[in-house]
This record gives structure tokens, sequence and C-alpha cells, in this order.
């Protein structure tokens, strides 16, 4: 039943106008910020009531009958033209209110909750807002001339002023809370997906769709920024090729050819996860780089990748068949740059190639 009610009032609350063009989310902000005023005004009747006399209740019933009027209009103006109303209406209450009952109190500090509604209220018209802006603190700077040390309409004792400069600090916040929240939320989560995509647009551009792998494009990257004439430290890199892979391709089709590479890939990544940086050069050639490692370090995680590959099956249905690799390897040497140590691994690779396949070279 409270789920209900609750449920009916935001309903309510966040009912469009019907105009073409309007934002449904200024329109609930201005109803929220009215239904806060009336709430207040209600509060203040209470911290009001020692001091009761026609004079205050006229100001409390002229303030709750004004915002009540905004907030049924709010139903049946348009949303532009409630915005102008309520902004002519706070003024006016912010003035009563600091003329009767104090500078002390607090309430010019509303006029922060109608500088910060106007500049969310709109996608343009910039130039107005600015302006707006100027007239707003103008007119807070001659209410503290004319009312900070002027004696007010309404004696309040310490106690109530107090009470009161607190409450109008509480319904400040809310309010420009309510306007923050509600107006930024959108652009955040905006904002949070475009960077989600961007994210993911980075990693389609490094990455090879096929093996999930690093593609040369992003491998390049990293040998570029590791093998920095500034980095002292060793490492070594690998160039391995897919012994007769034209030959799996012609006899049992690329979809085939497509499974040879992601089982090999999947199977890198698993015995080599955290180890070296591995990528997908191109074709059935694949980079392995081992920062940190010499040459035989390298050389003895890759004999261990060597025997797993090796004991790979592809199943094509009618047939069970495995596949080898042959590995180029070579040790970076601080006069090297990235070019002519792949060109060291990819002549080394040659070597295996012509000298029986399945082995690693260095």
């Amino acid at each position: 039943m409270k789920f209900s009610l609750f449920h009916k009032l935001t309903n309510y609350i966040c009912k469009d106008t019907g105009e073409k063009n309007e934002s449904p989310k200024l329109i609930m902000v201005i109803r929220i910020l009215i239904l806060s005023m009336l709430f207040y005004i209600a509060i203040n009747s209470i911290i009001y009531i020692s001091i009761l006399n026609n004079s205050v209740i006229a100001i409390l019933l002229a303030s709750f009958f004004i915002f009540l009027t905004f907030f049924i209009l709010s139903y049946k103006q348009k949303t532009s033209s409630v915005l102008f109303m309520l902004n002519v209406g706070m003024i006016m209450w912010i003035y009563m209110n600091v003329t009767y009952f104090g500078w002390n109190t607090g309430v010019q500090h509303f006029i922060i909750v109608l500088l910060i509604l106007d500049f969310f209220s709109g996608y343009s018209q910039y130039g107005l807002k600015i302006t707006y802006a100027l007239a707003l603190c103008a007119f807070f700077i001659y209410l503290y001339f004319q009312h900070h040390n002027a004696l007010s309409c309404i004696i309040l004792d310490p106690p109530t002023n107090h009470l009161l400069h607190v409450t109008n600090t509480v319904v400040i916040f809310w309010c420009v809370s309510v306007i923050a929240y509600v107006f930024s939320k959108d652009s955040q989560n905006l904002e949070s997906k475009l960077v989600e995509y961007n994210n993911q647009l980075m990693s389609q551009a490094n990455t090879d769709s096929l093996t999930g792998l690093y593609n040369r494009r992003k491998a390049t990257e990293y040998m570029n920024e590791m093998l920095k004439p500034s980095n002292t430290f060793c490492a070594s890199i690998c160039i391995c090729d897919i012994d007769f892979f034209k030959k799996v391709n012609d006899k049992y089709g690329h979809d085939i050819g497509d499974v040879v590479l992601q089982k090999i890939s999947q199977t890198m990544k698993t015995t080599m996860d955290g180890k070296c940086f591995i990528a997908r050069w191109g074709g059935e050639e694949f980079l392995l780089v081992f920062p940190e490692s010499n040459g035989d370090e390298a050389h003895f995680l890759l004999e261990g990748l060597r025997t797993k590959i090796k004991a790979i099956e592809i199943n094509t249905g009618s047939e069970i068949f495995g596949v080898t690799m042959t590995f180029g390897l070579a040790e970076y040497d601080f006069n090297m740059d990235t070019e002519s140590i792949i060109k060291e691994a990819d002549e080394k690779l040659y070597i295996g190639k012509e000298h029986g396949r399945d082995r690693i070279v260095y």
C-alpha cells in the first residue's frame, strides 16, 4: 500500500506538461523545489509559533499560497512560464523575508538555488544566463548593504534565529542537491558509457578479433615503448610460426585453419599467462616478448610451450590431427632497435624451418 502510494506520488510529480520540446526533468525538479518550499514554510510556521502575530501569519499564508499556486500552474502552463514565475516569486519572497526577519536568518542564500536552477534549465542562451547570474549577484549585494546591519521588522530571539538559520541551510542544501543530482545523473551515465565505449574501441583497435590476442599494431607499440634506449633491462623476443599451416587450410578448409589458430592462441595464453607479452604477428605467425628474461630463461619457457602445442588435437569430425610450431628466439642487447631484433628472431625462425621445423632456434 505504501509502495503504491509512493509510486503514484512519484508519477504525479514526474507527470509531463504535454508540451513539445520541453524537458520532463526540468518540470520535475521545479515541482520538487516548490514542494520543498511548501514544506519549509510549514516548518517555519512551527518555528515562529512563539512570535505569531498578524504580520507573521500574513507572510506565511501569502508565501504558502504563492508556492501552491506555482505547483498547480506547473500542470497547466509551459515549463518556461512556470520557471519564470518561480524566479520572480522566489526573489520577492527572499526580499520580503530578509526585510521582515533579518539578514541573519540566511534566507538570502536561496538565491544560490535560483542560480543553479537557471544554469541547468536549458542547453543554450548562455549570454542570458550569465546576465541573470550577475543580476542575482547584484541583488545579493544590495540585500547585504541594505539589511546586514539594519533592524528587521520582526525581532527574533537568538534561539529562534539560530533554528531558522539551520533550517534555511538544510533546505538550501537539499534543493541544490536535487538539482545537481537530477541534471548530472544523465551526463555522468553518458560519460561513463562514452568511456566504456572508448575502452571497447581501444581494445578492438589493439586486439586480433579471431584469436583474442594483441595484434601487430599493439605489439609494435609495446616493443617501441619497452625497448627505448633509456631502458637497461634485459628482454628476449620470439617469432614463431605454425608448421605447414597452408596445407592445413588446403586440406581441411579455412574454418579448420581458424580453429587451429584459436586453439594455439588459447594454449599460449594459458601456458604463458603473466610470463610474456603475446600477439598475433600476422597470418600464422605469433610474437612473444619476454621482458626481464634473458635468452636462456625465455628458451626454457618456450620449450614448455612447444610441448603443449604439440599435444593439441584438432578434430575435424572425420579426422584428428596435430600441429607443431617453430620458434626463432633472439636476446635483446642495448645496441639493437625494435626492427633489428625482430629481424634477428625472424631469421632464426627460418633457420628452424629449413632444419626440420618443430624446434626452437636460439
